[in-house]
Parts: C-alpha cells; structure tokens; sequence
C-alpha cells in the first residue's frame, strides 16, 4: 500500500511524463528537441527515482506484513519493520521537498554585489574578506568567478566589488546570502585592542539573460568617461568608464576598465540582473502571505550574520544557528555547514506553507 500523505495523481503523471520523454528521445535525431526533452528529462530523474525506492520500499513493507502468520518469519519481519518504516518515511520527506515549486533561477549563474558597510577602513578589509570566502567557496564547486567591476579600499580590501559566478545552480545556493553581514574583531590598526564592530552589504542577483527580460533601447542612456589613472607604472594609461543608466528606474550601472566594448556588455549584464531581481522581488512580494515565515527575504539590509573573530564563531540570526568553525568559514570550506541549514528551513517553511 502505498503511503497516504502524498498527491500520488500528480506524482504518476510526472512518472508517465518521464517515460514519454524516455520514448521520444529514442526515437528523435533533431538536436533542439534532443536538448529540450534530456533538460526536462534531468529535471525529473531526482524525483522519479525518489517514487521508485519509496514504491519499492512500499512494497517491501507490505511483503513483511504478509509474514505475520508465519511463525518462523514472525521474528524476522518484526526486526526489520522498524527500519523499512524510517526508510519510508524519509522517502516520503524526500519526495515532498522534491514536489516543492521550483524558483526559476536557482539553476542560474548569478552576479554577486560585496560593498563596504559602516567601520570605514575595517569595513572595506571585511568586503575584501568576503569576496575571498565565496571566491574559495566557488572554486570547491567548480564554479569560475569573474570580477565586474572593483573599486578598492584605501588600506585594502574593497569599497565595492561585483562578479560574475558561473556555474549549474549557483544561485540556488548563494541566494540566502543576501544581507548585511557583520564582523566583530580588532583591527589590526587598533594599537589599544579594542574589538571593532563593522559590516558589508551583500546582494546575490539571479544572472538575467536576455530571454528572461527586454530591456527597450530607448529606456537606456549611455555615458562614457575617462576613469583616473592608477598612477605609478599605469601612470600613462587611463581606464574607460561606461556609466548605464536605465531611466524608468533610475538605476545606474559603472564599470571601469581597459575596454570600453568590454566595460558596456559588463554594465548591460549587471543591469538585466539588478532589473531581474527587482521584478522577481516584486512577484515575492505580492506572494508575501504565501512566503511567510521563509528564511529571509534577500533585503540587502536585513541583518543576516555575525563573525565574530575573538571568540571564533559565526552566527545566522535568521535560523539562530551558531558554529565554533569562522576560520574554516571564513576560508570557504565550512560555508555549506551555514548554507545547508539556511536551505532545510527555506524548504520546511515552504511545507508548512502548502500543509496550512
């Protein structure tokens, strides 16, 4: 029998959609729809497969219930109930994360947005720190990390810097990581030891392609500029600064470098995803009952974590979660022990939302 609690009418319509791409894709030589079928195939696989071990382990379970009468099995099929139940119960857990709406984006690359927040100098170094933290962080994914657009602190680290993180599902992952974070240690300009508390706003944007918005040509104004040289050795060179603005919103797009082709497409790149995320922002909103309870709302002035260095711990104020690991954090290697919570919750919330 299988396990009640589940919508099994929507489930083996997705099971019958998998073995009708299955068939097609046997029998079709054209590349698009061989594209097309396999991505909607590959985002099935997870969940077919999932309905398979929970109907197996369904079955299973009923093939113990049938032992019952039989005395030498008796004691056998009450030893391995126990187990088959938990399994079944975690598959049912499994498929119903599974069965969750998807967000469009999270399968998306996305732009990352570190600025320098109030603690002037320490500030900057702090902004420096985290650009490092998921420059790491993406490299033990595999992800390529490519600067935007930079603009350096006077003692280090940065004022503001935007990159580009490239890779399958990097915003479903990085997405929670919008907010202001918040440092507590002693500067190391601080000749009296006095712990400092400083912070830097990051924004993780969902990388818009041009398919996802149409930006009209008339809605855009383009300026460009001569940045100031770098002096010393680049003394004789200057950067051009391509400055976008979109004039419906008034948003404004800089970026400086060496090539002004390079500089506009960087700026047009950043803007599809600024606009993107504002209008994805707009949705949730008007969504907000549904979302209610979700782990943040990627408010970029919601203040979403502590790290602080004297006592060696890293807190989330969203989910109360605090680890004694900021170093192997603040590397890259333990972020995933704040991020997986951080998505276990955004999901339990979601399951809470379609049981009211």
């Amino acid at each position: 029998m299988l396990p009640a609690g589940l919508p099994w009418d929507k489930i083996d319509q997705l099971v019958t959609r998998a073995e009708i791409i299955d068939q097609k894709l046997a029998a079709t030589s054209d590349g698009e729809e061989l594209v097309r079928l396999s991505k909607e195939r590959a985002e099935l696989a997870e969940i077919v497969a999932s309905v398979a071990r929970l109907k197996g382990a369904s079955a299973e379970r009923d093939a113990l219930d049938e032992l019952e009468g039989d005395p030498e099995m008796a004691a056998l099929a009450a030893e391995e109930r126990p187990r088959l139940d938990a399994e079944i119960e975690r598959l049912v857990q499994t498929v119903r994360v599974q069965l969750l709406p998807k967000d469009a984006a999270d399968e998306k690359s996305a732009i990352l947005e570190i600025r320098a927040g109030t603690g002037g100098d320490e500030a900057a170094l702090f902004a420096g720190d985290l650009f490092r933290m998921y420059q790491r962080y993406a490299a033990l994914h595999g992800w390529k990390v490519q600067v935007l657009s930079e603009s350096e602190g006077e003692a280090g680290g940065y004022k503001e810097i935007i990159a580009e993180i490239s890779g399958r599902g990097v915003f479903a992952r990085l997405k929670f990581e919008s907010g202001v974070h918040r440092v507590q240690r002693v500067p190391a300009t601080e000749a009296s030891g006095r712990i400092h508390t400083s912070a830097a706003t990051v924004a993780v944007l969902p990388e818009a392609e041009e398919v996802d918005l149409d930006i009209r040509p008339e809605d855009v104004r383009i300026d460009t500029t001569r940045a100031s040289s770098a002096g010393g050795q680049h003394a004789n060179t200057t950067d051009t600064a391509v400055r976008i603005t979109h004039v419906p919103t008034g948003t404004v797009i800089v970026v400086a470098g060496r090539s002004q082709h390079q500089n506009r497409a960087q700026a047009m790149q950043i803007l599809r995803s600024r606009l993107y995320e504002d209008e994805r922002a707009r949705l949730d909103s008007e969504r907000a009952a549904d979302r209610r309870g979700q782990v943040g709302s990627g408010d970029r002035s919601e203040r979403i974590r502590t790290y602080n260095f004297p006592q060696g711990r890293v807190t989330d104020h969203r989910i109360n979660l605090t680890l004694y690991r900021l170093d192997q954090i603040v590397a890259g290697e333990a972020l995933d022990d704040v991020i997986e919570p951080l998505i276990t919750e955004n999901q339990a919330a979601l399951l809470a939302a379609l049981d009211r």
